[in-house]
């Protein structure tokens, strides 16, 4: 039987996923995050049927064990944008690559109850790829990335998720040293790319998984 509480989140990621659908957004659910990951490798990949895929940055995908699922697919050519051990060079390029990929997946900073995706890159090849490039995109969303507007979400990526990041990547920011935003301006600053995606044109080439579990940061 459902908690409570996940009969609450439930609520709210349908509302949400009306939005989204509404402004042109594939939608689907899930109820956990393993729920997620077998909907992504069991059906939509091979609806989509893409022969290469990427991925943008995302404790989400490597957390839920999305990322190590996708690149163990037999015949799909993986571009590794998250392959920490090789060179910062080779990783650049590695992202240039990734945007011509027929799949590219990713999480999100947040979700506003109004249905629009807000995010806040580094290099912004992440955000590049949501919005143009890849010939498809699926976005996994935690019920914990829901907020009631785009200030809210602003807020949400200052003060939660960049110190967070700054602080798994090792980064010498102050924030990493406080774990509160500081504005910055250093040269390892992971706040330099804003990005609020309203509708979805063409419409459902991103599809994004509601997941009724916390997800990433």
């Amino acid at each position: 039987m459902p908690s409570p509480r996940d009969t609450f989140y439930e609520l709210r990621l349908d509302a949400v996923g009306k939005r989204l659908r509404q402004a042109g957004f594939a939608v689907h659910t899930a109820a956990s995050a393993e729920a997620a990951k077998a909907l992504i490798v069991n059906t939509l990949i091979p609806q989509l049927a893409p022969r290469s895929v990427a991925f943008g940055g995302s404790t989400t995908l490597v957390e839920t064990g999305i990322y190590a699922a996708v690149k163990g697919i037999p015949g799909l050519h993986t571009i590794d944008t998250l392959d920490r051990s090789l060179p910062p060079q080779e990783l650049y390029e590695l992202r240039r690559q990734a945007l011509l990929v027929d799949l590219f997946l990713m999480g999100t900073n947040a979700v506003t109850e109004s249905g629009q995706l807000v995010n806040l890159d580094m290099l912004g090849n992440r955000v590049a790829a949501l919005h143009f490039g890849p010939r498809h995109v699926l976005v996994v969303v935690g019920r914990n990335k829901l907020v009631p507007s785009v200030d809210a979400a602003m807020q949400r990526v200052k003060y939660i998720a960049a110190p967070a990041n700054a602080l798994r990547l090792a980064m010498t920011t102050p924030c990493a040293s406080t774990g509160r935003c500081a504005d910055c301006r250093s040269d390892e600053r992971i706040c330099n790319v804003w990005s609020i995606t309203e509708r979805c044109h063409p419409p459902e080439r991103i599809h994004v998984i509601l997941t009724n579990a916390d997800l990433g940061l």
